[in-house]
């Protein structure tokens, strides 16, 4: 073989690995199911870019609804026996610890102060009901399963003392609340806190109808 032909095929050699040698390489592997951490565990988008203008006043107002409820419900008549509530309407009774365990669990209202002013009641203690923390692909969701109003959300978490559910009302024989954002006159904003060993509650302030702060005690059932 002449010598020119020789050398341009080590030429040719030479310039294909060159070649070989910057071809990209191929694209990364897909992170593992549920987010950086793996193992499969959901990822919650932020509440704050979930949360309605309205709610969010609510949520940032809630200190002013304990304050205006308290006051009315110390000094307004009301329904059922309040002192049997306990740490549940005191405001720093907040431990850490707040995500609670998936379950049912037994439920009370106990609503505060009143939109009627000083004519209204200034405080309800309510009976027990059914409620439950359930595991989802999208979280923690609270649902309370009977009575006449039935407040469901998804918890989102915040910091070890609290955890923010954004929710809907169902009333009456309406199916369970699952629309958030979609009619406000029954969307809320609520704050889940555990006040006692084995005793949450969950704070709504500002609520749509009655009572200027509602406060659900969830005991596991």
């Amino acid at each position: 073989m002449p010598r020119s032909v020789r050398l341009s095929a080590l030429i040719l050699t030479s310039l294909l690995a060159l070649a070989a040698c910057a071809t990209p390489p191929g694209p990364p592997p897909p992170p593992p199911p549920g987010g950086p951490g793996g193992g499969g565990a959901p990822v919650l988008r932020d509440w704050r870019g979930i949360v309605t203008s309205t709610d969010r006043d609510r949520y940032a107002r809630r200190d002013a609804a304990w304050d205006l409820a308290l006051q009315q419900a110390r000094r307004q008549r009301g329904s059922g026996d309040l002192n049997s509530v306990g740490d549940l309407i005191d405001p720093d009774a907040r431990r850490s610890s707040v995500r609670p365990p998936v379950g049912d669990y037994r439920c009370r209202t106990v609503k505060l102060g009143s939109q009627g002013g000083e004519d209204g009641l200034g405080y309800v203690v309510y009976g027990w009901f059914a409620c439950r923390i359930e595991q989802t692909p999208n979280g923690l969701k609270f649902v309370k399963l009977t009575g006449s109003q039935r407040p469901s959300g998804l918890l989102f978490p915040e910091d070890d003392r609290h955890m923010v559910m954004l929710g809907s009302m169902a009333l009456a024989s309406e199916p369970a609340a699952n629309s958030y954002g979609q009619r406000p006159d029954r969307d809320l904003v609520a704050i889940l806190e555990r006040f006692a060993d084995n005793r949450w509650r969950l704070v709504i302030p500002w609520p749509q109808n009655e009572s200027n702060l509602d406060l659900l005690e969830l005991v596991p059932a």
